[in-house]
């Protein structure tokens, strides 16, 4: 049991070092388990509760229920825990102390148990506040079991919880020599502590300053080669054990490294053509490619050693991961077939639409596009911008659309499987305007490629290759709406003779 200000002060200092076990190791207390309880009651509360009321494990009825058996069914303890299946027997006779008053019981010694008077068991009690014996000790002195002596505790305090009332005690010249003792040997365990993190740190600064690599150091992913260069430059302060031990290299790994260090190159030349190479296709030539190259030159190395030279050079092809936003959640309504089995030429406007929803993530939250294409000349009909990917932002896309038709148009409109296209709020809209769903097979992005496209040129023109660190959510949104405005109007199409959709339409007579 921990007092109140226990309990705050182990609160306390885990909100001011957010770790849970530097918490318990400085106060010696408590477990994991009863911090985590306390730091959840404290944010919730914004305080611990100072009275705890314990459930009882066993009920009235259970209670008298065990006494009754025991005096109709022979009087006999071990028999009445047998036959009932609870309680212990401590339990057991504290409840026939309590309520039984010719009850007396025989120990295992031979020594039969009295009941003590009200006085007795409150200087018992005292004493076990006290903390000056054990618990054992204090129970022994009187004749009684431990367990009775804490039923005595709760019967006369209840549920309260209080602090000990202990004395001061008085140190002793050993004690305080004991505690010097180990005052010295935390002292210099702390040192110690300190000349590794600084020798930790010299490490880093130095192979920061020597190897140079963009992503950062990671001590672990460095060759046993720039290990070998950061320790010969960090000997002279200090020892060669230390710093094998924070690489975790051996010993004849370092000197394996410093011989063939000291070697010639006899990759020099190799090294420039690789450079030259690398450095002509605009950082995109990996080492197949780059074989090639070497094999006109006449300075033919396997792929194996232009790999391993190129990552040495830090010769890293940059690539950008593309992540596609998946709405899909399973078979909430019947799917439809796929009318449009990848045909996606169209001879005349809104007789075949393709949607999709796509995700753009900046450093200030996510932002999603949700468009209506038109397979005629690719001219986005209508598209909503959000930052939720919510039934809102494609019902709202669809109604625009629809806004947008003539009476006798009636356009089969192509999606995935997501889950916004198999809503009823969707399927109804559908229904009402007279049009056709059509849908891609799960997981086939073939199925829907024009739309993908759209996505594809999209980003790489507008959003690709763009710092968006200080751009925020509405300004992003401003910038995507006003680009599909200048791909729709302005934006020239090859595929349409040099126009953009609504140039195109114009010139056909379709717009005015």
């Amino acid at each position: 049991m921990f007092t109140y200000e226990e309990k705050i002060k182990a609160v306390e200092l885990y909100l001011k070092s957010e770790s849970w076990t530097f918490t318990i190791r400085t106060l010696g207390y408590p477990s994991i388990g009863a911090l985590r309880q306390w730091v959840k009651e404290y944010l919730s509360f914004g305080d611990i509760k100072k009275i705890h009321k314990r459930k009882p494990k066993y009920c009235e009825e259970q209670i008298q229920y065990a006494v009754d058996y025991y005096i109709n069914h022979g009087r006999n303890i071990s028999k009445t825990v047998r036959d009932l299946g609870y309680p212990n027997r401590d339990y057991l006779k504290q409840w026939l102390i309590d309520r039984v008053p010719d009850f007396k019981y025989t120990c295992r010694s031979g020594k039969t148990m009295v009941n003590l008077s009200e006085k007795d068991k409150f200087n018992a009690v005292t004493e076990l506040c006290l903390k000056e014996e054990t618990a054992q000790t204090v129970a022994e002195k009187y004749g009684v079991e431990r367990m009775t002596l804490y039923n005595w505790k709760h019967q006369l305090l209840g549920d309260n919880e209080v602090e000990p009332l202990s004395k001061p005690k008085k140190i002793t010249t050993i004690e305080l020599q004991n505690e010097i003792k180990d005052l010295n040997i935390q002292a210099e365990e702390l040192r110690r502590q300190v000349y590794q993190l600084q020798l930790e740190k010299d490490v880093l600064e130095k192979a920061a300053e020597i190897i140079k690599k963009d992503q950062g150091i990671n001590l672990k992913t460095l060759t046993n080669k720039e290990k070998a260069i950061v320790i010969g430059t960090l000997r002279e302060k200090y020892l060669l054990k230390e710093l094998l031990s924070v690489f975790n290299m051996s010993k004849s790994s370092y000197f394996y490294q410093v011989n063939a260090i000291n070697k010639p190159d006899k990759y020099i030349k190799h090294r420039e053509l690789i450079r030259l190479s690398f450095s002509e296709s605009n950082g995109t030539y990996g080492y197949r490619r780059i074989h090639l190259d070497m094999k006109e030159s006449n300075m033919c190395i396997s792929e194996k050693v232009i790999r391993r030279l190129m990552k040495e050079e830090n010769l890293v092809v940059k690539t950008i991961k593309k992540k596609k936003y998946n709405s899909y959640m399973g078979e909430i309504s019947p799917a439809v077939d796929n009318l449009i089995k990848r045909d996606f030429h169209s001879d005349k406007p809104n007789a075949k639409w393709l949607t999709d929803i796509t995700e753009f993530h900046i450093p200030a939250g996510k932002i999603y596009l949700s468009p209506i294409i038109d397979c005629f000349d690719g001219l986005p009909v209508s598209w909503t911008i959000g930052i939720h990917p919510d039934a809102e932002l494609v019902n709202t896309m669809l109604d625009n659309a629809i806004a947008s038709l003539k009476e006798s148009e009636k356009p089969i409109i192509h999606s995935d499987r997501g889950a916004h296209y198999r809503w009823p709020g969707w399927i109804e809209r559908m229904k009402e305007a007279g049009l056709t769903r059509s849908m891609s097979k799960k997981g086939c992005s073939p199925d829907n490629s024009a739309c993908e496209g759209f996505f594809g040129r999209l980003k790489n023109e507008m959003f690709y290759c763009r710092d968006w660190k200080d751009v925020s959510i509405d300004k992003f949104i401003d910038i995507l709406d006003a680009y599909i405005h200048w791909y729709a109007e302005k934006r020239r199409k090859l595929s349409l003779n040099g126009m953009s959709p609504i140039q195109f339409r114009k010139s056909l007579g379709l717009i005015a």
